[in-house]
């Protein structure tokens, strides 16, 4: 009980917060593809500026297959809340962002959402308990989708879970789930595959020094078609920023392509990139990233930092987006070591 009590304010705090903010108390009708958007171009914008670009720590997306479901992350206090949300598009028209039901419980962390090819589970990382480890390991979980929704979150056990952290699920559509692992008291994480028969998963193989790169890597994304993975890398002799986004191709022989850096305007000026994707056309790229806006004002002022408070390119990460067709031009460099 006490432990519940000194929570409560807390998530009033929270809940507060995400209700309070202006742009969301009208919430716009939003019609058409990708929260009714205007489609970007060949240079990263803001995604949904004022629904999901609000200022707030805002990372990781998921889009259904059919293209009528989105869900992504917000994370309040440094990771001390962080929760999944989602907007469905009904009638034509989009919901204004929720707590995912299965999300909602304040004392779990739950990130990274990843759909099945199919779209009928949700892979995500959640620290919530698995019954035999208390709460605060990371696994990853799915729910699948049911009459009422989505089902209860399920774990499913070893060996893709261990007792390290396991997150950042991305799937194809030959059954493949990639994964990021950090074993037990270390502090490197790396990158891990493996094929799913039924309702189990093969023992995880790690992927070779191509995919696995520089000192330290997170949060790959692997496209459905097996084509390629794009991850976020440290101690890469180009990076721009320290942790960049770097793409490795793969072709039939199971080989991958040595590591390429995704280019300047995607890393520069970025010093948060954890979260790849590409939607499931291959259209469009989204990635977090923390690019700051200049303050045109030389004087700080108390209304001013509350503007920057509650405005997207205040340090906090958002999601951007473009044209993906880069990625072939890309690929045109791919270089595969015999």
């Amino acid at each position: 009980m006490p432990k519940k009590i000194a929570f409560l304010p807390l998530i009033l705090i929270l809940f507060t917060f995400c209700n309070s903010d202006p742009a969301l108390e009208t919430f716009p009708e939003l019609n058409g593809p990708y929260l009714g958007q205007s489609l970007p171009d060949s240079l990263p914008v803001l995604f949904a500026p004022s629904v999901m670009g609000t200022g707030m720590f805002t990372r990781d997306i998921a889009i259904s297959p059919d293209g009528d479901e989105l869900y992504y992350c917000i994370s309040v206090g440094n990771y001390t809340y962080s929760t999944i949300l989602f907007s469905k598009k009904e009638q034509g028209s989009w919901s204004k962002p929720a707590v995912a039901p299965f999300s909602a419980d304040a004392r779990i962390l739950d990130l990274e959402p990843a759909f099945s090819p199919d779209g009928n589970r949700l892979y995500f990382l959640s620290t919530r308990s698995d019954g035999t480890e208390e709460a605060g390991d990371q696994d990853i979980w799915y729910v699948e989708r049911n009459d009422e929704g989505w089902s209860e979150a399920i774990n499913p056990g070893e060996p893709l879970n261990s007792d390290g952290g396991e997150f950042f699920p991305s799937l194809t559509k030959d059954g493949y789930l990639y994964f990021t692992r950090v074993s037990q008291g270390s502090s490197v994480n790396e990158i891990y595959r493996s094929k799913q028969s039924g309702e189990s998963f093969s023992e995880p193989e790690l992927l070779p020094g191509e995919v696995n790169c520089g000192t330290n890597r997170f949060n790959a994304f692997v496209s459905p078609d097996h084509r390629y993975i794009i991850l976020a890398a440290l101690g890469m002799k180009d990076a721009y920023d320290g942790s960049d986004y770097y793409i490795i191709f793969r072709n039939e022989s199971d080989q991958w392509s040595e590591a390429i850096n995704m280019g300047e305007a995607v890393n520069k000026g970025n010093t948060r990139g954890w979260s790849p994707y590409v939607s499931a056309d291959g259209e469009y790229f989204f990635f977090m990233a923390n690019f700051s806006k200049e303050i045109s004002s030389a004087e700080l002022s108390y209304e001013l930092l509350q503007k920057l408070h509650t405005s997207p390119g205040n340090g906090n990460p958002s999601i951007y987006w473009m044209k993906a067709d880069f990625i072939d031009d890309l690929r045109k460099q791919a270089v595969f070591q015999n």
